[in-house]
């Protein structure tokens, strides 16, 4: 039957989307394009955002012929929880601009319905964006405010809570679960994808970097305010509007002590690239409950390439290797590019990383940068293994290591 065919998406100029009946769709995993198949679809989630890729002919194939197709490629952006399988599919133009950062994921037709190329990877109800922007949030913001008055974040936070729509800066003004107090203007890496500092060539960042130096009685009147009562309450250093978090060290740890001389209640949490490894290791011994660590490759040379950093990949692995011992819930925010996490180089490379460097938890994102960008800065792709088997192999060998997309509250 013609419906249980995968069909290719387009769209036109005005943003209005068809398919192209005959001609099969197509996904990319690195640079290679490879037909969709009907175990990589899944049907398109509800909270998931479709948008057309400008000056960008998506690719599918007649035959055994690969050809463009007049109109731009369509892509779907996913929800927290679900992990792309392959990008989309197309041929760019010579005078084509960046793609936003986002995280493009491939699209089809398929049972007379549109479907992505992902799987489900982890649910947590937290997350659904139904329960953030809610019609109150300005009341509530106000209310915040008031409580604490002159706390220069709080400002910051109602910003990025109303222009950007930041869950974790939105959950302080609904006084629940995790809230994030960034405190560093600063970074040690220059990371292909930053989403707060981007050179003037390279597309917009989605958001804006914090501007100030936080105090440590700005930053604990938050902390208390939120742990003290807050449900399932965790405080995160860390965020998109901001640097490296552990360059704050001297401001954090005070911080941290004023926290707990009020309040033990909840976690403490730092969302970091660890490799300032005598920060983390003072962030540790101050009291430290958690770590994410943002990391896209176990190959020294990629991660390089990809951070553009100051410090080295070991430095990392020293870093959580000392929180671990410590104590410290330490988790990987692995940053996740189809064909090239998964290629055969990467998952040696991962799973020596994994013996080295035993970690609780592997939270799986979508990296969110052009695909063309990101192929070109990065060196040559070897060929890949596929997302599921790659996971499924670090699940084989590590069962220990719950491997999934967000952070689940830990009891103290």
């Amino acid at each position: 039957m013609d419906n249980e065919k995968i069909t290719l998406l387009y769209a036109d100029e005005n943003g209005e989307i068809f398919d192209a009946p005959g001609i099969a769709a197509m996904g990319r995993s690195g640079s290679k394009n490879i037909l969709l198949k009907k175990h990589d679809l899944i049907p398109l989630p509800e909270s998931a955002d479709l948008m057309y890729l400008p000056d960008r002919m998506p690719l599918g194939q007649s035959g055994d012929e690969t050809m463009p197709i007049s109109g731009q490629a369509v892509a779907a952006l996913l929800p927290v929880g679900y992990t792309r399988l392959y990008l989309p599919a197309f041929r760019k133009e010579h005078d084509a601009q960046p793609l936003p950062l986002y995280g493009y994921t491939a699209v089809a037709l398929y049972k007379n319905n549109i479907y992505a190329a992902a799987v489900y990877t982890d649910k947590n109800d937290k997350w659904d964006p139904v329960r953030y922007n809610t019609a109150d949030l300005p009341e509530l913001i106000n209310k915040v405010k008031q409580s604490l008055p002159h706390n220069r974040l709080v400002d910051h936070l109602a910003d990025c809570s109303v222009q950007w729509h930041c869950c974790t800066a939105q959950n302080l003004f609904y006084h629940r679960w995790e809230a994030g107090i960034p405190v560093s203007p600063i970074c040690n890496a220059a990371c292909l994808g930053c989403i707060s500092l981007q050179a003037a060539e390279c597309c917009p960042s989605p958001q804006s970097r914090i501007k100030f130096y936080p105090t440590p009685d700005e930053i604990s009147q938050i902390g208390i305010y939120h742990l003290s009562t807050a449900p399932d309450a965790i405080i995160s250093f860390g965020q998109g509007c901001e640097g490296e978090p552990s360059l704050a060290v001297d401001t954090i740890v005070p911080a941290m002590h004023i926290i707990r001389n009020k309040t033990f209640n909840g976690q403490i949490n730092i969302n970091s690239n660890a490799g300032f490894t005598d920060g983390i290791a003072r962030l540790t011994d101050a009291g430290l409950n958690s770590m994410r660590v943002s990391i896209i490759s176990a190959v020294p040379s990629n991660y390089q390439a990809y951070y553009r950093s100051n410090y080295h990949l070991k430095d990392v692995m020293a870093s959580i290797n000392y929180a671990r011992k410590k104590g410290v819930y330490v988790s990987l925010n692995m940053l996740y590019f189809p064909g090239f996490n998964d290629s055969k180089n990467e998952a040696a490379a991962w799973r020596a990383f994994l013996r080295q460097c035993p970690v609780d938890m592997i939270q799986v994102r979508n990296l969110n940068i052009d695909p063309d960008s990101f192929t070109a800065a990065m060196p040559d792709f070897e060929p890949a293994l596929g997302t599921k088997m790659f996971f499924g192999g670090l699940k084989g060998e590590f069962s220990s290591i719950q491997i999934g997309s967000f952070s689940h509250y830990r009891i103290q």
